[in-house]
């Protein structure tokens, strides 16, 4: 499985995307061919106790689209798609001067002790996690990564779903930037209380621990709680 991330940003911090343009993101989103998969994600209406609120409050914006292949997703790129009209805002005022990224990457899923609650009533909430690297040998930073801090993250209470992104080539013609992060992450809880929850519990210092057993790296890594709304393709 393919993802494509786009991120909007307000470098001062100050801007909100209005829920009529999230919906009208939606609608655009739906109809991109081949896409099986689109979730949106914005801001918390109220901060939430997490460990790494000092990364900020996060994107404006942000987009994760799931395709079965590149090739789907690279068709999805081309300058007079959906994609390049949100890259600049076209009829969505909410988006327009933002600071738009856009990376395509390997999904990796991981299991989780329970998928879907069935009585959840709250919008899912994110944990998106970003490492923009470089690491000195990011073979030997994958490998340590992958083995081992799944299986941790799979113990937080309540985590509905676990997700490990890695690099790909790709080739688009979004007016976008193109990022090139070495790892994304992305954790799902059944509301921003739940995330909250997992992230002060005693998992967090298994985390910690194997976070100072990393191979070298620089880059640091960032922490946004998201809220989070599906979409399907249209037929």
């Amino acid at each position: 499985m393919i993802s494509l991330f786009m991120t909007f940003s307000d470098l001062a911090g100050e801007r909100r995307i209005h829920p009529d343009e999230v919906a009208a993101a939606a609608e655009l989103v739906g109809s991109i061919p081949d896409m099986t998969e689109g979730l949106l994600f914005t801001p918390l209406e109220q901060s939430v106790d997490h460990p790494y609120k000092a990364d900020g409050s996060g994107p404006v914006f942000a987009l994760q689209l799931r395709f079965s292949d590149l090739f789907a997703c690279e068709a999805a790129l081309d300058r007079g798609g959906v994609l390049a009209g949100l890259a600049t805002g076209a009829g969505l005022s909410g988006l327009t001067g933002l600071d738009v990224t856009h990376q395509v990457m390997l999904t990796r899923p991981f299991p989780v002790d329970v998928a879907a609650h069935p009585d959840a009533t709250a919008t899912p909430c994110s944990y998106l996690v970003h490492y923009p690297g470089p690491a000195e040998d990011l073979n030997a930073w994958h490998l340590h990564y992958l083995e081992h801090h799944p299986s941790i993250m799979r113990t937080f209470p309540d985590v509905r779903q676990i997700e490990i992104y890695t690099r790909i080539d790709w080739v688009d013609r979004l007016p976008s930037q193109r990022v090139e992060y070495m790892q994304r992450n992305k954790l799902v809880f059944d509301s921003p209380a739940a995330l909250s929850r997992a992230l002060s519990s005693d998992v967090i210092k298994r985390m910690r621990a194997d976070f100072v057993q990393f191979p070298p790296f620089s880059g640091g890594n960032k922490h946004f709680p998201m809220l989070t709304r599906g979409v399907m393709s249209k037929p």
